[in-house]
């Protein structure tokens, strides 16, 4: 992680900071074949506009997850889209969970301010995202939280909003004393144990997410780094282990349950961390398949629907570089929910983007995309008659399904700015895919 590879500044990279600086599993995924001669009539008949959000909302059917990419991390109509369609699957199909790419006790603490207005979600962006998450802390996410509080405010009667984060760069203090909180009602017994295996984790009431976690890459040694995750892993077991509450009593076990994935979030963060530079490949693995974890614990928790907003790379079915990023969350969602899972993929043809320089710069800067060259997937979906479009990828005619199926160049933005493209095959990596003509760099505060 600490070398400059160039297939690392496509996308974000979980445990990388700015501070301090396959097979198909989609239903329309077929065996690639050669391209079609002229796909753009075949993909007008399928391409249904943006003005109405209402054709995408029966794409998504009887989804309860639905995973919405991004092709950069700072684009604000990629923000502006993601706020539009949560509102309307909340209005027309009943949606009740925000999650985000961020950490899970970042979550916790927005997700306060959601649901009990507690906090102020300006300041709690501006403490937690830093570092990986440096370009969540915009104007079109915090206008998202302020609706989502709004909302319940107005609907007392209706099932409560959620904002949910499920990535583990960050460990706040809010999983800890969540952790804590269980143990002083149900468990004291118990208590001084964990307190101990926590003491060296928990981070300083000031501590700051960015700095915080690039001193866990690069300022704590791999030996320090496996004692953290083995002291965060030993809490984790004596509360699976040895911490159920005395009573059973609904109260009881969902308190366990939540103390244990507060715990569990913890572990994952460490963990994460303690994997060696060596393997790169192994860690993105692991991330991968905790914010997949998280993101099922909810909806198996808490019910409702999930709109699960991320890069196209983690919402995918599949990697456009397996040697790096193994297999995306998509591709574990799918193996968990079935049809209940369903990913959207994003696209741009052109604009302006926030990224980051480099691994080392701590400033993003505005950069602007020219048009897609011939042969890149968004120079042919740039032909199609609506400016902006979804596509059912699962259903569209037979000569789009062939020129969908064939891996190509495609922009993909993370972190940092490159012009590497790497090859996807649309229908094998989505559902759905939504083309932007024109994207325009996000709103950072």
């Amino acid at each position: 992680m600490r070398d400059a590879r160039p297939v690392d500044r496509r996308r974000l990279l979980g445990l990388a900071t700015a501070a301090l600086t396959a097979g198909p599993l989609s239903g329309a995924a077929t065996a690639a074949t050669p391209p079609a001669t002229d796909p753009v009539d075949a993909l007008n008949r399928s391409a249904r506009p943006l003005g109405d959000l209402t054709a995408l909302a029966r794409m998504v059917g009887g989804a309860r997850v639905v995973g919405l990419g991004e092709a950069c991390h700072s684009g604000h109509e990629f923000f502006a889209l993601k706020q539009r369609l949560f509102r309307h699957l909340v209005a027309a199909k009943g949606f009740t969970t925000f999650t985000l790419e961020a950490s899970w006790s970042t979550g916790l603490r927005l997700d306060a301010y959601v649901t009990r207005g507690a906090g102020d979600p300006a300041q709690i962006m501006r403490d937690e995202f830093q570092g990986q998450y440096v370009f969540w802390n915009t104007q079109e996410y915090l206008d998202l939280i302020h609706w989502m509080r709004r909302y319940n405010v107005a609907h007392p009667d209706r099932p409560r909003l959620r904002f949910v984060g499920n990535d583990l760069g960050f460990p706040g203090r809010t999983a800890f004393d969540q952790v804590a909180d269980y143990l002083a009602e149900h468990r004291p017994d118990l208590a001084s144990d964990i307190a101990a295996s926590y003491a060296s984790l928990r981070p300083e009431a000031d501590a700051e997410a960015g700095p915080w976690m690039a001193d866990q890459l690069y300022a704590k040694s791999a030996a320090e780094r496996k004692a953290d995750a083995d002291e965060a892993a030993s809490a984790l077991a004596l509360l699976r282990d040895r911490g159920r509450p005395h009573t059973a009593c609904r109260h009881g076990r969902e308190a366990y349950a939540w103390a244990v994935q507060n715990a569990t979030a913890i572990a994952q963060s460490f963990t994460g961390y303690a994997f060696p530079d060596e393997q790169f490949s192994e860690r993105m693995r692991y991330r991968d398949r905790a914010m997949a974890a998280n993101t099922a614990w909810w909806l198996r928790h808490r019910g409702g629907r999930i709109l699960l907003a991320s890069n196209n790379g983690h919402i995918a079915y599949t990697s456009d570089n397996p040697a790096e990023f193994p297999e995306p969350a998509g591709a574990v969602l799918h193996r968990r929910l079935g049809d209940d899972y369903v990913s959207i993929g994003l696209t741009f043809n052109e604009g302006t983007i926030n990224a980051l320089p480099d691994y080392t710069a701590q400033q993003p800067k505005t950069y602007t995309v020219a048009p897609a060259p011939e042969g890149h997937n968004e120079h042919t979906l740039d032909k199609v008659r609506y400016r902006d479009f979804s596509i059912d990828l699962r259903t569209a005619p037979a000569a789009a399904r062939t020129w969908l199926a064939t891996a190509r160049p495609t922009r993909s933005y993370g972190l940092y700015w490159s012009a590497d493209d790497p090859d996807t095959a649309l229908s094998r990596s989505y559902d759905i895919l939504i083309h932007l003509h024109r994207v325009t760099a996000g709103h950072l505060r």
